[in-house]
């Protein structure tokens, strides 16, 4: 029987076969040294493998389609002419390429975000120079070119390899025949793509059949992903729905119920005689997960806690969406970013918006980053928001050590901060400043030694250690060990130069990095997909405010209402932040911007509960997040699930109602009907 198979159809079936085992090849890399299933049930796990075996060979199959139809075509031809030797030649060595290099960033993509590769990472390309120097000094980059141009020749040998096994031609057959062998190969390749017995093909959906999202990922092939993550285009601005939902974001923040009205004017008769300095500190990629006030066994922040301790605290603080540029965005305009593919600070039409930080009359205003501003369009979000801004930033420093893609580190961006922040205090001018740190984040470059700080040697801990903390690798543990040292001495300096005791110092995270399982959780925050945006939020001014521990839920786009209240500074609010100092501020809630069930979508914590609802396919869960078990209970509560989805609608809304709404150019009130 064998023998009667045509050869050219033998080499469209081997060439599928060898991508298929490729593929496979790079699941069992994902599995053994990326994703953690231990805590995953046996069962689960084969059926995650089962879909995703199925996912490759789905793969495996459109790859070498194209080819296959042209092999069908010319069947005996095929082989009779090297030029076909030429194409398949080349297309093999692009396909295996290409392929490579998806699966290779993949997996650095998951070790980074803890999710497979989707369209959102194109997000990266918006500024590619930065982009690749981060590439080049987190991973052996020249090694792995060298690497690719083996592969490379491999290939080129495989391929021709593979067409001169099967260029002998056995037997030839008829035109009826040959037509036969064409519509069963075409059947059984477009079979192979459909992958399903069903009423609907094989889909991304279907590897998301867990309450556990490692598993999900497991089963995910994440080329496929890629390109079906494109459809999950974040929706414009809904009008109908938004004033829908306006009575309920109308009561929620206190705002007149018949007009569409946001602004919230906030004075005060009892201003501070002596203006407070406020000053905004980002704390990359710090999560309460890798610090050890909140847990972490490794002692990773000493500074930091003992800092906390005599600080205004927020225990239930949660960022928007997880990563830099999204919270930036959210922090300095008030609204939270939930652009899909691209971040809302590279879409030219939302950056124009009436925030409170241009609202610090009689301030200096500065904004500190080690690097450069224009990575991710940050520069015109502060620009074109903030009048007499003062930006700092490579290049423009006093003593410049570049330490990496990122520019000067942490301990010389506060050293350079706190020369511009004294010579102001020197002349008797308030200020107010927003400091971005990055040594917290890959390549982790931190030195062997600046003053007291010497890095953990590999010889003085074990790998086992630092993954009881979570942490990737004793790179990431230092670097977060660095930024607790930084943090500490940036303190002392203000001391040293004299404006510590009036300035209010608000310090916040705005992401929690990748990191390993996370054990020492008491809780199912990581498993739901959330930790990653539990981050700390922490307001240091003994002077104007006392140590405690708050409680409520609160979220990025809080930040500048409650520091710029607690400065005494009248501002208008227009965003959606409250002020969360304020004695009505009640019944609040976290808003955040997740991937959830495959595709992107929003959720809200509140009250104890977890309640998320996808974009598209408006698939919705509730959760209670007082227990570890993972269990969807919105039918068993029906009365919190309703009004918790409204909620998080009006949030959602509402949000991209102010993106083109919120302009600095004074709007007519629009009456509600």
């Amino acid at each position: 029987m064998y023998k009667k198979i045509p050869n050219y159809i033998k080499y469209i079936f081997t060439n599928i076969f060898f991508l298929f085992v490729f593929n496979i090849l790079f699941r069992v890399i994902f599995y053994v040294f990326f994703v953690n299933l231990d805590d995953i049930t046996k069962s689960e796990i084969q059926k995650a493998l089962f879909l995703g075996i199925r996912f490759d060979l789905k793969l495996a199959i459109l790859t070498f389609f194209p080819l296959a139809i042209i092999v069908l075509i010319t069947n005996y031809r095929f082989f009779e002419k090297t030029v076909y030797k030429k194409i398949a030649t080349i297309y093999l060595i692009l396909s295996y390429l290409i392929l490579t290099l998806f699966y290779i960033f993949d997996l650095g993509y998951y070790e980074y975000l803890g999710i497979r590769l989707d369209a959102s990472s194109l997000r990266f390309l918006g500024n590619l120079k930065i982009s690749s120097q981060v590439l080049a000094e987190s991973y052996p980059v020249y090694k792995g070119l060298f690497a690719l141009l083996i592969l490379g020749f491999i290939i080129y040998k495989f391929a021709g390899f593979l067409y001169n096994s099967f260029i002998k031609i056995t037997i030839k057959n008829t035109k009826k025949i040959k037509t036969i062998h064409f519509i069963v190969t075409f059947l059984l390749l477009s079979f192979g793509i459909y992958n399903s017995v069903n009423h609907y093909p094989l889909r991304w959906s279907e590897a998301f059949f867990s309450k556990k999202n490692t598993v999900n990922q497991f089963a995910l092939n994440p080329v496929l992903y890629f390109f079906d993550s494109f459809k999950f285009r974040s929706e414009g601005v809904d009008i109908e729905k938004f004033k829908t939902y306006y009575p309920v974001i109308a009561k929620h923040l206190n705002l007149p119920k018949d007009t569409i009205n946001f602004a919230k004017k906030v004075t005060f008769k009892d201003h501070y005689k002596e203006k407070p300095n406020v000053v905004y500190v980002m704390l990359e990629s710090t999560g309460t997960a890798t610090l050890s006030n909140y847990g972490n066994p490794l002692n990773s922040s000493p500074k930091i806690d003992s800092i906390i301790k005599k600080s205004l605290s927020f225990s239930k603080f949660y960022v928007h969406k997880p990563g830099t540029a999204g919270s930036v965005f959210a922090s300095i305009t008030g609204l939270p970013d939930i652009e899909d593919v691209k971040t809302a600070s590279r879409n030219p039409m939302i950056i124009d918006q009436r925030i409170i930080f241009d609202q610090y009359k009689d301030y200096e205003k500065l904004y500190f980053i080690g690097g450069s501003a224009n990575w991710a369009n940050i520069r015109g979000v502060f620009q074109s928001n903030i009048k007499d801004l003062i930006i700092y930033e490579e290049g423009g420093f006093e003593e410049e050590n570049r330490a990496d893609v990122w520019g000067i580190d942490d301990y010389d961006l506060f050293k350079e901060s706190d020369k511009k922040l004294k010579q102001l205090h020197k002349k008797g001018k308030p200020f107010v400043a927003y400091i971005q740190t990055a040594t917290n984040h890959m390549p982790f470059t931190v030195p062997d030694k600046k003053e007291s700080y010497t890095p953990i040697l590999e010889s003085e801990i074990t790998e086992e250690t630092v993954l009881k903390g979570g942490f990737r690798s004793l790179d990431q543990l230092n670097a977060m060990r660095y930024l607790d040292f930084n943090v500490a001495r940036f303190l002392e300096r203000a001391k040293e130069a004299g404006y510590y005791d009036n300035t209010i110092f608000v310090f916040f995270g705005d992401h929690r990095g990748g990191m390993k399982k996370l054990n020492f959780l008491d809780n199912n925050e990581d498993d739901l997909g959330i930790q990653v945006h539990h981050v700390p939020f922490f307001i240091n001014a003994p002077k104007y405010i006392k140590p405690q521990v708050v409680d409520k839920y609160a979220k990025l786009i809080d930040i500048f209402p409650t520091a710029t209240s607690l400065a005494k500074v009248d501002y208008t609010n227009y965003t959606l932040g409250r002020d969360l100092l304020d004695s009505t501020t009640v019944n609040t809630a976290a808003f955040v911007y997740i991937q959830s069930k495959g595709e992107k979508a929003v959720g809200l914590i509140k009250d104890g509960y977890y309640y998320e609802k996808t974009n598209i396919s408006k698939k919705a869960s509730l959760f209670s997040l007082d227990v570890n078990k993972i269990k969807d209970i919105k039918l068993e509560k029906p009365a919190i699930t309703t009004k918790m989805d409204s909620l998080l609608s009006a949030y959602y809304h509402t949000t991209k109602y102010l993106y083109f709404n919120n302009k600095k150019v004074t709007k007519p009130v629009v009456n509600i009907k």
